[in-house]
């Protein structure tokens, strides 16, 4: 039985003799494997663990996890919990480390200042961008202190860029961000959630400038970016710009994601470029998804719940991502700590250890044979869990839906953004162009 990874209160793993003998003999691939064990684990940044082999599992959805929770609002989706709800967030982040993550990324996604003062948010005005910011960053180096953790800085793309702000302007609200990170001295960054290479790339430049470590995700499938630019043509622009790290995040299940990072690593093989490779799918199958992902589907944001992917359908992720080449590998919206623990565990041989979280969980089911009901003792095995094909209790509900597909991205005019709340007039003019 693979070894408890433990934290201690000065924020390093104790070590045990299994853990020795297990990385001696079964993975012995190289120092650093070595060096995670307990020695010095703190001196290795996110290239230098990628570079040695290591495994790096970030985290899960934040935005989709606290509005469940009741501490954001969807629809503008911005994280002014950080300074309202600041124990919220801790305690997210502490589930998620706890469940296997080794990278807690700062919630500061959509933080922004153009997004958080847009279509009447009080955030911008009341609470400011910087304390938005800066409380992110604190709460999530609080917790990765309490572990084996890096924190990631991340910006996200902008309403001014689907508005045709020109580029300074765009990259002032990225800049803006970055002086907050770089004052809280995060370990890297990440540009993620990104519809439009040409606003990733920007991102990236910024980021750069930095001197840290950049890695880059973009929310897009198989069919490129919204203005048609493959995936592998955006890889290849987003590491001729500065990222180390290239990938996916949200918008698309974990096999579509996986898809699109196989055609990514295609393009930099092509053109001769390496980089590390990054995956962060959301937690909901989406095989009727268009090119938009997950936005377009009727059931989003309220209704996804039927489409949840289960534990074990993360262990096949886990698996699928690790021997197409990616090490980096997390999750995006609607990924729960249960789903990050998956992860950990599927690749617990490759890791040589098992989280904190999996002391209650037993592996494909096995704590089952506790269970007082002969025919749930039953499922206590990998061959069950595997093999099965959930039902939904939904009888009257189909398997897949129609996206809605209004092909609206930058420059149209029903996107362009504003800092006054949406009128009864927009709202009617969008009723009417909606169609059941």
């Amino acid at each position: 039985m693979l070894p408890i990874g433990k934290t201690t209160k000065q924020g390093k793993r104790s070590i045990t003799a299994n853990e020795l003998v297990y990385a001696a003999d079964a993975l012995c691939t190289n120092l650093y494997h070595i060096v995670y064990t307990g020695l010095h684990l703190d001196l290795w940044g996110i290239l230098e663990r990628l570079d040695a082999g290591e495994i790096v599992i970030g985290d899960g959805g934040f935005v989709f996890g606290l509005e469940k929770r009741g501490y954001v609002k969807a629809g503008p989706w911005t994280p002014e919990a950080t300074v309202e709800h600041p124990e919220a967030v801790r305690q997210l982040h502490r589930e998620f480390l706890r469940a296997g993550s080794n990278v807690l990324q700062t919630f500061t996604f959509y933080a922004s200042e153009d997004k958080l003062e847009n279509r009447g948010n009080y955030v911008a005005e009341k609470i400011s961008c910087q304390k938005v910011n800066e409380a992110a960053c604190d709460i999530a180096r609080e917790v990765a202190n309490q572990g084996d953790a890096l924190v990631a800085g991340g910006v996200s793309q902008t309403p001014s860029y689907l508005s045709c702000k020109d580029k300074a302007v765009v990259k002032a609200a990225f800049q803006k961000q970055l002086d907050v990170f770089m004052k809280k001295n995060v370990d890297f960054l990440i540009a993620e959630y990104f519809e439009h290479v040409e606003e990733a790339v920007w991102a990236v430049e910024v980021l750069k400038e930095s001197g840290k470590p950049v890695a880059a995700t973009m929310c897009i499938g198989p069919e490129g970016d919204m203005h048609g630019v493959t995936p592998g043509q955006c890889a290849v622009q987003l590491v001729k710009a500065g990222a180390s790290i290239v990938g996916v995040n949200c918008h698309f299940d974990p096999d579509t994601c996986l898809e699109t990072v196989k055609l990514m690593k295609e393009g930099l093989q092509a053109a001769k470029l390496k980089a590390h490779l990054m995956s962060q799918p959301l937690a909901f199958h989406t095989p009727d998804c268009g090119k938009q992902g997950f936005i377009d589907l009727p059931e989003f944001p309220f209704g996804l719940e039927p489409r949840i992917v289960t534990r074990w359908d993360i262990q096949k992720y886990a698996r699928k991502a690790y021997d197409l080449g990616i090490r980096y590998i997390g999750g995006c919206c609607g990924f729960e700590p249960y789903h990050i623990r998956a992860i950990a565990e599927e690749l617990a041989p490759e890791r040589g250890f098992l989280p904190e979280a999996s002391e209650k969980h037993g592996s494909w089911g096995d704590s089952l044979s506790m269970h007082t009901k002969p025919w749930v003792r039953a499922r206590a095995r990998k061959e069950y869990w595997e093999n099965l094909k959930p039902a939904s209790g939904r009888p009257y509900c189909p398997s897949m839906s129609k996206p809605d597909g209004w092909g609206v991205t930058k420059g149209a005019r029903e996107l362009m953004q504003q800092k006054e709340a949406t009128s009864e007039q927009q709202l009617k003019e969008l009723f009417q162009k909606q169609k059941f």
